[in-house]
């Protein structure tokens, strides 16, 4: 499973980027995923809504319903 999300993430990733901003994959423990968001991504206050409301849904729809996101400082 941790190669599954790598991979989404690394889908993903091109979309922040198109605005500007980035993420790091700081950690996965089991089906916590931890990420650092950055540029753009890093101070916009929207930056909770992009991890929950995108990169986990995508990730809980595509990979594992159980996987829960978390941002990292």
């Amino acid at each position: 499973m941790e190669e599954k999300i790598k991979q989404k993430l690394e889908e993903l990733r091109v979309h922040l980027q198109a605005d500007g901003g980035d993420m790091e994959l700081v950690k996965i423990e089991g089906k916590k995923v931890f990420l650092k968001l950055k540029g753009a991504c890093g101070c916009c206050p929207h930056a909770t809504m992009t991890l929950k409301d995108g990169i986990e849904r995508i990730l809980k729809e595509q990979v594992d319903a159980g996987i829960l996101v978390e941002r990292s400082a």
